[in-house]
């Protein structure tokens, strides 16, 4: 098999190219054998193109950076292969009609080009906003507060080799999960609708296309108006130094609900004394920045819900009692919860936080027992008939592309864990061997929930290692990356090959192309990363909280210092935190038994409140914006709404990232603050 195709030449040998009339709808219910007589449009037909692949490349080398921004922000990930879709349709007809491009893309083109694009923007950034970035705070000193980034080829490799690993353990469930189980993989299934729909209703997706890229303008404007420090002005500061500093032209937030009541007191730096709190000491501040009002529109009304409610709880019943607790560490020194509200976020709802969200997820995949079985009692247990041996053979990944690829990546993974990170070779062969079981399961979650446990699989990692390598939160954290995001690389390539399957792709073809966009990822993510966050101080603040990173910081530093060294009332809020997140997920798996769909969608959401506990408050007040805007719209106009509410607000985020990490650049390189001699 030749690695590229030769894309069509002519408009007369495109249109032999022209979508199926068979609805991907239909193909869901089709057995192994009745596919590939009915819907595999063979090896002649143009996929894997080098037009394709580079254009997957380079959008998802723009998308990455949105994932990265939304992930310091939120500590989620988006997926980016409908985006990628519409965006490329759009550009594409753009050359078409400027001559750059003689023939449009095939569906299937398009479809490999979404894979590339997808793997570039989706499975290279997870590491980067979790253990990446919880290893850069864990190195900040009070010598050193800005940290130390690990070596740049050494974040490169790991990057690489992470993303690598997690695309070639998919390789043996691809056709078990997906052409004999026919599971779901309803994000996959979504792509393959949308690609339908933009190839045979051009009109709707112009409209698509449009509104993504007029939001993705607007998008653009906002960062160098609230954070390229254009300003420049001489402050003196407490050393009675004089410093060239800068500033925006607009504040990133305004106190805007200063007139509600607060509660509590706090020191005053200047005057000593304790005065009344205000909100806007809570951080209960409206933000500028319409990136996290898109992001709400994307999640959705309950999680918003209550991540409010999350966030209100601690500035008005957790926090004020927690801030004036007081104990006596070993050494005799009087130590408090925290010494402004502003930082109670971190200081006391992280506790709270992170405990809700690790006892729901790792009982929510405990519980979901019949599908942990199905996925290794369903393993291998491959069959068909005899006479689509062949056909079958020249199509599939073949096994031997797994072993290799799994004895490289995996050998590169270990390798570079025990020169940076600390982690003994047994124990880095302990984890690519869990890592290839946990991802088993999962991609069956995936293709059965569309939901993969990835936080549940790195606190699972983290746990075991935990008790291994006690004394190391570097190999605690690293090892637990290595299942994460290897865990979600393998879901993101097992949803683009959902997507190929619906549309009669060839597996192979389609895989190559998404190992290739791997490299266009790990290139975004990385550079992307180093320049969002130079510096240590960048993390763990009101500009990027970066939950995620916060979150296995916390249970790293737990294993470390045990839990004698810790603050009581943060001991108390864990304990808290563990059962009130076991009750959550009891109660929606009460509802679920019970029939109560309606119910179960406003039940408390573990992952809302736990994510409320441990973000600045304006960044659960945006998502709630974001959220009800999109919900009342629906409500008024669905029809319209469907159209143009995942175009915007993608469009929207698109913009303000890409543009962030450009204005973050700009402010390193050209306005950072010097001395005034």
């Amino acid at each position: 098999m030749a690695l590229f195709q030769k894309a069509p030449s002519t408009q007369e040998e495109y249109e032999q190219y022209k979508p199926l009339d068979i609805t991907p709808e239909e193909v869901l219910n089709m057995d192994e054998d009745e596919w590939y007589e009915k819907v595999y449009r063979g090896e002649s037909f143009p996929q894997l193109t080098i037009r394709a692949v580079l254009m997957g490349s380079a959008l998802g080398f723009l998308l990455a950076f949105t994932n990265l921004y939304i992930g310091l922000k939120t500590g989620w990930a988006l997926g980016v292969a409908i985006t990628a879709c519409i965006v490329s349709y759009v550009v594409w007809n753009i050359f078409l009609k400027i001559g750059w491009a003689k023939t449009p893309m095939t569906i299937l083109e398009t479809n490999c080009m979404q894979s590339t694009a997808s793997a570039a923007g989706y499975s290279t950034g997870g590491t980067m906003v979790s253990a990446i970035s919880a290893l850069l705070m864990l190195s900040a000193t009070e010598a050193n507060p800005e940290g130390q980034h690990i070596p740049l080829m050494a974040l490169v490799l790991w990057t690489l080799f992470l993303a690598g690993l997690g695309t070639v353990l998919a390789i043996p469930m691809k056709r078990n999960m997906i052409n004999q189980e026919k599971l779901k993989f309803p994000s996959g299934t979504a792509a393959a609708v949308t690609l339908q729909s933009l190839y045979s209703e051009g009109t709707e997706a112009v409209k698509k296309a449009y509104a993504l890229m007029i939001a993705g303008l607007v998008g653009l404007i906002v960062p160098p108006l609230i954070d390229l420090n254009i300003i420049r002005t001489e402050v003196t500061r407490d050393d009675g130094t004089t410093w060239n500093e800068g500033e925006p032209l607009l504040p990133a937030s305004s106190n805007t609900f200063d007139l509600l009541p607060a509660r509590g007191k706090h020191l005053d730096a200047e005057s000593g004394q304790m005065i009344q709190n205000e909100p806007s000491d809570w951080a209960m501040v409206l933000d500028h920045n319409p990136v996290m009002i898109a992001a709400g529109a994307l999640v959705g009304l309950r999680i918003a819900i209550y991540m409010m409610l999350g966030s209100l709880a601690l500035n008005y019943f957790v926090g004020p009692p927690a801030l004036t607790d007081s104990w006596t560490a070993p050494n005799e020194k009087v130590i408090m919860a925290a010494t402004l509200p502003a930082t109670a976020w971190k200081e006391v709802g992280l506790w709270l936080g992170v405990a809700i969200m690790v006892s729901s997820g790792i009982l929510a995949f405990l519980l979901q027992w019949k599908t942990i079985i199905r996925a290794f009692t369903g393993f291998g247990g491959q069959s068909g008939s005899d006479s689509n041996e062949a056909v079958r053979s020249s199509t599939e990944a073949p096994g031997s592309w797994f072993i290799i690829g799994t004895v490289v990546m995996g050998t590169g993974v270990i390798l570079i864990a025990n020169h940076y990170f600390e982690v003994p070779y047994h124990y880095g062969v302990l984890a690519v061997l869990l890592t290839f079981l946990l991802s088993l399961v999962a991609c069956r979650a995936t293709g059965e929930s569309d939901i993969t446990p990835v936080g549940a699989m790195g606190k699972i990692m983290q746990l075991t290692f935990g008790k291994l390598i006690p004394q190391s939160t570097t190999a605690n954290l690293m090892t637990a990356s290595i299942t994460a995001s290897s865990a979600g690389s393998s879901a993101d390539l097992l949803n683009d090959l959902k997507s190929g399957y619906l549309l009669g792709a060839n597996p192979r073809r389609q895989f190559v192309a998404q190992f290739m966009g791997i490299f266009a990822g790990t290139a975004a993510t990385v550079w992307g990363f180093r320049m969002l966050v130079p510096t240590a101080d960048k993390l763990g603040g009101t500009e990027f909280p970066a939950p995620a990173a916060v979150a296995w910081k916390a249970i790293a530093d737990v294993f470390k210092n045990g839990f004698e060294n810790m603050h009581p009332t943060h001991v108390q809020m864990i304990g808290w935190g563990l059962g009130l997140g076991a009750v959550m997920v009891l109660m929606e798996t009460a509802a679920e038994k019970m029939g109560h769909k309606k119910m179960k969608k406003w039940l408390p959401s573990a992952t809302g409140i736990g994510l409320g506990l441990i973000l600045p408050f304006q960044y659960p007040l945006s998502m709630l914006i974001g959220a009800v805007a999109a919900y009342v719209w629906t409500k008024s106009n669905k029809k319209v709404a469907d159209t143009y509410v995942v175009p915007i607000a993608a469009g929207i985020i698109a913009g303000v990232s890409i543009m962030g990490v450009i204005v973050a650049l700009v402010n390193g390189v050209f306005l950072d603050a010097y001395p005034v001699n």
